[in-house]
């Protein structure tokens, strides 16, 4: 009768040691511990995944409308200022981005084709709209670029706020909330400058 007792008493240890750190992982203390920078970035969950594969071809996509912008002669000052903050800000956003599906284990394309994290209104332009732009001269380039950003833009500002409301890594959501705040600064912009052109 002893061993098995025994051996109940070890099962029971056993169980709590087990309850109790995984119980710990949670815990304030842990947060505050050394290694809390690469837990931060450990952390991870579905909506974060989502976010970086959805949001690097929306961001690539930006980064071709600008340098399309970019292409052209007798464009507004201004808008040509907008274009190349545009690209200057989200190319480093797109490498972060793949850094960190990289180190999730996941792959850049999972998502792709699925219709967006904004359920059909994440902004994308068609082909048809991307080859307009390109086609497109002067005044009326400048227009149209404007138009396209502000709908890509809100987009981004949906998805990111998805991000925010629902991810769980520490930088992924400070990455959402700095596209929240810079992309609807630049909306409002946008607005300002298609009134004055």
């Amino acid at each position: 009768m002893f061993k098995p007792r025994t051996f109940l008493y070890v099962a029971v240890a056993l169980a709590a040691t087990l309850t109790l750190s995984s119980c710990a992982g949670g815990s304030p203390a842990t947060d505050s511990a050394a290694p809390s920078a690469s837990q931060t970035t450990a952390a991870f969950n579905s909506a974060d995944v989502t976010f970086a594969q959805m949001m690097i071809p929306h961001h690539e996509q930006a980064v071709q409308m600008s340098d399309d912008l970019l292409a052209k002669d007798g464009i507004d000052e201004s808008v040509i200022d907008l274009a190349t903050e545009i690209k200057a800000a989200q190319e480093p956003e797109i490498t972060q981005l793949k850094d960190w599906l990289t180190a999730w284990g996941e792959d850049e394309n999972g998502m792709s084709g699925m219709g967006g994290m904004g359920g059909g209104s994440d902004g994308m332009m068609s082909d048809d709209d991307m080859m307009a732009l390109q086609d497109a001269s002067g005044v009326e380039a400048s227009t149209l670029f404007l138009e396209q950003m502000t709908v890509h833009h809100e987009g981004a500002v949906a998805m990111a706020q998805l991000e925010i409301d629902d991810g769980e890594n520490a930088d992924a959501q400070a990455l959402a909330a700095n596209i929240v705040k810079t992309q609807t600064a630049e909306i409002d912009k946008m607005a300002k400058l298609l009134a004055s052109l």
